[in-house]
């Protein structure tokens, strides 16, 4: 099949913008709980529609007041908190422009996007941020005011605007339209220089809509109970505003976790209790090593493995039924799986809150096994696909019919093609209005309203799309073979010994492949084979860890033919890092940036 499309549930909205939901909420159900924020005590208090709404409109003056203007940008540099989200819709309400910048990024990166989105004032986190901006200010003589949120600018603001009529605000509030730009979200810049997408108020609005009234039913852990979510995902990225603005159009009580480390997390996920969570797979796979490394310390490690099994046969089973194409678990295997469910399956639920059974995911492929696995331990994961410029999800599995391994069908509203060289072309009313100040690049991506993905794919006979590579990701070997190598890099990933994997041949005699550690797993392993800790040189050059490494793609050269196959491959001492300019801030691979900062060790892999 070469395109599908899906029919809209309802229209684009025809007036209005993203803010107007908050004050309308707020005139139907004052009370309705809108939010959870953590006090000073690290306690979670409940704040209510009219709260939210007083809280966006005090600062919505205080901005008004130190002269930020309908259609200025303001750039905020943030991890995920509170703030950014009052902050969102309080300039949303007066109709500026939000710049949203990673807090990890360098001082290049945020003069790049300062400069090009000419934005004009700026809220950070921190001091340190500040001092980010203060080292590039002398060259952006637009930016006039900064604002620190733990410097207590949210009250100063308050204070600013309180001599303001409501009527001011409001009046900027009723210009805003559907067309009006709320947001330049810059690319991750994989393959060069960020680009600033161009998002709508339409565009956030029309998207949200769509996955709140289609996905309804996984936001419950069962049926009537009040929908929650934990928002862990950066704000930054665009998964994470779409999740923000669906939970507020949707009337979805949610919170903000500003660290995706276990540390912090699941203690947080235990005290707020979600209904459903949405999450890159990253976190779903932390989930699943920590819960086999604690089966591992306690001598369970056989019993897990089996309980693995039977949840993956269980989900596979229970999938086969729902496209009628099996029977079922049969009885011995729904014995199993109910005895393995007050073993295993619900303490990795205790470990999410207790309380989810539904989760959505995205950001990048997860492996189809895990999928299953989750689904067979009671949290059933909807993996999606989308981009920044789709305004994030353009495909979700449904929540009837999940086709582990694909990213489901079109949202609706949305059609997919696929273009004769395999590109997966988008169209609909979430896809962005063009690049910022670059009409090159978007005269590249876009064509005639179809947004060209750069991503390869193919759609089965039922409207499910499988993801296959990147475009330019295609490796072409000396012999010319073509090898897509995100299949390859993730079936080695799925080693628990394995933090990262990238896939090498370009131009070359055969496929090889540099593999970085995790550093956590590897750390027990040693334990569990009572061996003292090894330096990272050492580890590299262990014989044991190597015969690991070489099982995993082993394993991974199962999937292709050979020509295909990695041949050799070495492990490296660190892993690849944002800070070293290797990963995206949303931890995607900077495939050059790895080559060329590996070149030595990709030419010893090629060395007769």
């Amino acid at each position: 099949m070469r395109e599908f499309t899906n029919p809209p549930l309802a229209l684009a909205p025809p007036v209005g913008g993203l803010a107007d939901v908050v004050f309308e909420r707020a005139q139907e159900d004052p009370h309705h709980v809108a939010l959870g924020r953590k006090d000073e005590a690290g306690q979670w208090r409940d704040v209510t529609s009219a709260e939210f709404r007083d809280e966006v409109l005090a600062l919505a003056k205080g901005l008004l007041a130190q002269g930020v203007r309908f259609g200025d940008r303001v750039a905020i540099m943030s991890r995920t908190r509170y703030e950014w989200t009052l902050f969102d819709f309080a300039l949303w309400t007066i109709g500026a422009q939000v710049v949203p910048l990673y807090p990890t990024s360098s001082a290049d990166q945020v003069f790049w996007m300062l400069h090009d989105a000419e934005v004009t004032a700026a809220v950070v986190e921190h001091e340190d941020h500040a001092m980010t901006i203060a080292t590039v200010i002398d060259r952006l003589p637009r930016l006039d005011r900064l604002w620190q949120l733990d410097a207590g600018c949210v009250q100063e603001l308050y204070d600013a605007g309180a001599h303001l009529e409501d009527d001011v605000v409001h009046r900027h509030r009723r210009a805003v339209t559907p067309d009006s730009v709320a947001t330049i979200i810059y690319t991750s810049g994989t393959t060069g220089r960020p680009k600033g997408c161009v998002l709508s108020h339409g565009n956030f609005m029309y998207e949200a809509d769509t996955v709140s009234e289609r996905w309804e039913p996984v936001f419950h852990s069962r049926k009537g109970d009040e929908a929650s979510t934990l928002l862990f995902l950066p704000l930054a990225h665009v998964f994470g505003r779409m999740v923000e603005v669906a939970a507020v159009r949707g009337g979805v009580r949610f919170g903000h976790q500003p660290r995706l480390d276990a540390a912090a997390l699941l203690p947080d996920l235990a005290a707020f209790r979600p209904t459903f969570i949405l999450a890159v797979p990253y976190i779903f796979e932390k989930v699943f090593a920590a819960a086999r490394r604690k089966a591992e310390k306690e001598g369970k490690a056989g019993p897990f493995e089996k309980a693995v099994e039977v949840a993956v046969k269980y989900a596979d089973a229970v999938e086969e039924k729902a496209w009628g194409i099996g029977p079922g678990p049969s009885a011995g295997l729904r014995m199993q799986h109910q005895f393995f469910d007050k073993l295993v399956y619900a303490k990795v639920r205790a470990a999410m809150g207790g309380r989810i059974r539904n989760a959505m995911s995205g950001g990048s492929a997860m492996d189809r096994r895990l999928g299953l696995f989750f689904a067979g331990a009671g949290v059933q994961i909807y993996e999606g696909y989308g981009l920044t410029e789709s305004t994030a999800a353009a495909t979700a599995n449904p929540p009837e019919r999940t086709r582990f391994g694909t990213v489901g069908r079109p949202v609706p509203g949305v059609t997919v093609h696929i273009a004769e060289d395999g590109e997966i072309w988008l169209r609909g009313d979430n896809v962005f209005q063009g690049y910022l100040n670059n009409p090159k690049a978007t005269d590249e991506t876009l064509h005639d309203g179809w947004l060209a993905t750069g991503d390869v794919g193919q759609i089965d006979e039922d409207g499910y799309l499988t993801i296959t590579g990147r475009k330019k990701e295609i490796l072409v070997t000396s012999g010319g073979k073509s090898v897509s190598p995100g299949v390859l890099e993730e079936r080695v990933r799925e080693h628990p010994l394995i933090h990262q994997c990238v896939v090498v041949g370009n131009d070359r005699p055969f496929v090889a492949a540099l593999i970085t550690l995790d550093q956590e797993a590897v750390e027990h392993w040693l334990a569990m084979q009572n061996r003292p800790r090894l330096t990272a040189a050492d580890l590299v050059h262990d014989p044991d860890l190597e015969a690991e490494v070489r099982r995993a793609v082993v394993a991974a050269n199962t999937l292709v033919s050979q020509a295909e196959s990695i041949r050799t491959f070495r492990v490296l001492a660190q892993p690849f890092t944002e800070e070293h300019g290797l990963l995206t801030p949303s931890l995607k691979l900077k495939r050059k940036a790895i080559e060329k900062a590996y070149a030595s060790e990709v030419d010893a892999l090629y060395e007769v």
